[in-house]
């Protein structure tokens, strides 16, 4: 008994003075196998593998081994359906909006996430306690190979974005380039026998030291190469056709879906194939996975290794007429495959509890007994797979265990950050007014007074309560501009002027004083009348320039302008064309040789125009050439206007000296490129680099489109075009190029997705102001927009809940919790208050369908809904 007691001591004084990161304490995990304290990890990831589309069907081995062997979670969803920001959010088990890598390009592993974000990843903190950290294949899109990650022992990553064949890899830091060659370079394959190889080794050296690997695939992401053996398979692939294939346009949905219209015959085609392609580069995944676990079982390690299969985001082809990609808040992009196996997770079951990605990188921590950071914006899903276990002779009840129902669906970067110095029009159902105004006073730079450099707005409650926007007018902010007038020459355009022989006159005793301004009000009677005058109409102005003389308004040599006539004063000639004294107004104003437009704008042409159709066909053929003809000259005063901008003459710069004026305080030189009256000269040339260089890689690529004569674009979309040399490998495409636009840069999103025992919705915000609500009970394709049939206090409510998520940092705040009582059953908020959810645990068969089972099963795809929770039996 003395000896044990020692033992238990000696044990205990051991852990306490073991080294862990701040706040991170070794669990006791008695249960495990007494070789290894902690279990091993293995990580399988994918590339754009979607749930919603059937491409689980394709992978008998891993389901067999993932489905039947462990739990597979039926909702299981991503919070920012992109790759790069997805693959951050799941290394640092953080929001979008936390970690701000917000689309594939911006802050996708820059210097900033190398400093503040890479370092906080999961790998991180399990090498710091022993483990032996593994990475092999895809990291993030923008990774460039020159450096390892922090956290990683061994590193063999994929510099850039994903491919099959001709990549780079970075092995430990060292760049190695792999060719065409199978199956020594098939990205898949290569991956694998390197992660079964580092394994092996690693067991074999330390024996009793656990190992962490992620496997990152590139399938089944573009460009589709599958292995030889698999170029035929799925010949008749269709599961991608479901109710919402080619359901265009959607009126009702945000100007994307309306602007997206049906497919054309070509494109349809192109989906079959794409899927077909898809589902072959699956097989190589679905290998993969068998040997990993078959190299498990012989090493022993089986039993102690839990296993986890996932993918970076959903996937859509030809849905809601988008023929390919991502990034949209529906279901088949947010929803992935989930599946986890390992001690202690009951096998054959499906789990309906809702898990993210966010989730991920606190569950590994919670594997190898870990406490979660409060930084994380995820929780440990191991509570929800331990086995019910019975209550001891001391606890009467069980404490109800409390899960999330809602979570954060984002896309895209603030309304500010996204568009500057442009207006935002708002949609037709956007929010509120008075919620609008309510929101952006909660904004730190609407809530001060009208003395802030810059301020244009403040935020004042008025006499009855309500929050109202005044405009900075007089006080500091503000700018005191009286419009229509002419301004005094400001002190940089006098010192910026150019003497006689065309150089810089920058003598400070040149400078005047600004003119005060006149204070005579705007809108005397002599401006109204002007302005009367000439608005008349557009037909009046019309005639007066059109009538008279042509030598007075060629824009070649010398035009001469109307100058103002009779007594008047100056600011009566509007100076915009008015109609000039004398002028008598014509009855009609003839715009062709057969057609004119009466005084009260409709148009008359003679009768022989309408009364045989040959004089009315040569009429229009000859106003369209016309109109052409105008077209071309447009394009051509154009390109000269473009010549004339960058031709432009630079002006003088005298930021180098220094005035020995009243204004010298304001005018001295505070650094290169920075603006004299500008204060963080450092900041503001930062942010114009980025936005230059962001304008010359716009450039570049639109001079590559005019070399290449690629005319496949549309204003604000993303295009794309494909053509039979893009996919190298088996099946080819031979039905000639095409162009199609599938998504946009600028589509900002924020949605609230709740799943519980009486809900199942999804609510968007736009960044434009539009709103969608979908019903997933009664409509779980999400084809009809049902945000009118709410009112205004559910509107509000949903409102709320969203900007909380928004706003949401750690996983306290970040994962709404159930509450007890305190409502009345039945009401709205009842979607959220509710007890543990006791959803049963469904077992699943013993065998898993062969995919043609599944697909005679689900033949015809517009009646019967594809099986999430259940494996139904019959539709």
């Amino acid at each position: 008994m003395a000896g044990q007691l020692l033992l238990l001591m000696f044990v205990s004084v051991t852990l306490g003075h073991a080294h862990f990161p701040p706040g991170h304490r070794l669990k006791p995990r008695l249960q495990r196998d007494r070789r290894n304290i902690r279990p091993n990890i293995v990580l399988i990831l994918t590339d754009d593998q979607d749930q919603e589309l059937g491409s689980m069907q394709a992978m008998n081995k891993t389901r067999r081994i993932m489905e039947e062997g462990g739990t597979s979670f039926s909702n299981a969803f991503v919070t920012t359906p992109m790759c790069c920001p997805s693959r951050s959010s799941m290394l640092t088990g953080k929001y979008v909006h936390n970690h701000n890598t917000y689309t594939n390009n911006e802050n996708c592993s820059s210097p900033s996430w190398q400093r503040q974000h890479e370092p906080r990843s999961f790998g991180v903190y399990l090498n710091s306690t022993g483990y032996r950290t593994a990475f092999f294949g895809k990291y993030l899109n923008e990774y460039n190979g020159s450096y390892v990650p922090p956290g990683w022992r061994e590193w063999l990553g994929l510099v850039k974005n994903s491919r099959f064949y001709n990549y780079t890899l970075s092995r430990n830091g060292v760049r190695e380039k792999h060719g065409a060659e199978y199956p020594q370079d098939y990205f898949t394959d290569l991956i694998t026998s390197e992660s079964i190889r580092y394994f092996r080794s690693s067991k074999r050296l330390y024996p009793h030291r656990p190992v962490m690997m992620v496997l990152s695939h590139a399938a089944p992401h573009g460009p589709e190469d599958s292995a030889p053996q698999y170029s035929t398979a799925f010949p008749n692939a269709s599961q991608h056709i479901t109710p919402s294939y080619n359901y265009a346009p959607n009126q009702d949905k945000h100007w994307i879906m309306r602007y997206t219209g049906p497919m054309r015959p070509v494109h349809m085609e192109f989906t079959n194939m794409l899927q077909r392609k898809r589902l072959q580069t699956l097989l190589s995944v679905d290998d993969s996975v068998e040997q990993l676990y078959n190299m498990l079982v012989e090493t022993g390690e089986v039993e102690n290794t839990y296993i986890i299969y996932t993918s970076d985001h959903g996937y859509h082809i030809g849905q809601f007429g988008l023929v390919k990609g991502k990034s949209m808040p529906y279901e088949f992009d947010i929803r992935v495959p989930f599946f986890i196996r390992g001690p202690n997770v009951e096998q054959g079951t499906i789990n309906p509890h809702v898990v993210l990605n966010i989730d991920l990188a606190p569950t590994i921590l919670d594997i190898a007994g870990l406490d979660t950071p409060a930084d994380m914006d995820g929780k440990s899903i191991l509570s929800l797979l331990e086995t019910d276990k019975p209550a001891n002779s001391f606890q009467v009840t069980k404490k109800p265990m409390v899960w999330r129902d809602s979570f954060l669906v984002e896309r895209g970067k603030l309304l500010h950050q996204l568009v500057e110095r442009k207006e935002v029009s708002q949609e037709e159902n956007s929010l509120p007014k008075y919620q609008r105004v309510k929101d952006l006073c909660q904004r730190a730079e609407y809530q001060t007074p009208c003395q802030q450099s810059g301020q244009k707005w403040r935020c004042v409650e008025d006499a009855t309560g309500k929050l109202r926007l005044f405009k900075c007018k007089h006080e500091g902010g503000g700018a005191n501009v009286v419009a229509g007038r002419q301004p005094p020459i400001s002190v940089k355009s006098q010192l910026y002027r150019r003497d006689a022989k065309g150089g810089c006159d920058c003598d400070s005793r040149n400078l005047r004083p600004p003119r005060p301004f006149n204070k005579k009000p705007f809108f005397y009677k002599k401006k109204v009348k002007a302005l009367k005058s000439y608005s008349r109409n557009r037909y009046s102005r019309s005639v007066a320039m059109t009538n008279s003389d042509s030598g007075n308004h060629t824009l070649g040599g010398g035009a001469e302008w109307p100058q103002p006539t009779g007594n008047g004063t100056e600011d009566e000639f509007s100076g915009m064309g008015g109609a000039t004294v004398g002028v008598a107004t014509p009855t009609s104003h003839k715009v062709t040789h057969r057609c004119s437009i009466l005084p009260n704008t409709t148009v008359k042409c003679d009768t022989g125009v309408y009364q045989t159709l040959q004089a009315w066909k040569d009429h229009k053929l000859h106003i369209d050439h016309e109109i052409e003809t105008l077209q071309t000259k447009i394009k051509n005063l154009k390109e000269v206007r473009g010549h004339l901008k960058k031709a432009r003459p630079l002006q003088c710069d005298c930021n180098k000296y220094l005035y020995k004026s009243k204004l010298k305080n304001k005018l001295r030189y505070r650094g290169v490129g920075g603006h004299p009256f500008r204060k963080g000269g450092t900041r503001d040339k930062k942010a114009w680099l980025l936005k230059e260089q962001k304008r010359r890689k716009k450039m570049r690529k639109i001079i590559k489109r005019i070399r290449n004569n690629d005319t496949c674009s549309m204003p604000g979309l993303t295009c794309f075009t494909h053509d039979n040399q893009h996919w190298h490998t088996a099946p080819y495409w031979t039905l000639g190029s095409f162009c199609a636009c599938t998504s946009a840069n600028n589509n900002t999103y924020w949605c609230l997705r709740t799943i519980n025992e009486t809900h199942n919705f999804l609510f968007c915000e736009f960044a434009t102001g539009f709103l969608e609500f979908f019903d997933l009970n009664t409509d779980p394709y999400q084809l009809m927009n049902a945000v009118s049939s709410l009112d205004q206090t559910v509107l509000h409510q949903l409102h709320v809940q969203l900007m909380e998520l928004r706003a949401c940092r750690g996983h306290k705040q970040c994962n709404p919790r159930t509450q007890a009582g305190g409502r009345e059953h039945g009401s709205f908020d009842d979607y959220r208050l509710f007890e543990k959810r006791k959803w049963p645990r469904i077992k699943k068969p013993l065998s898993s369908r062969t995919l043609a089972e599944e697909t005679v099963l689900t033949a015809d795809w517009r009646t019967c809904r594809p099986m999430r929770e259940l494996l139904c039996t019959s539709c």
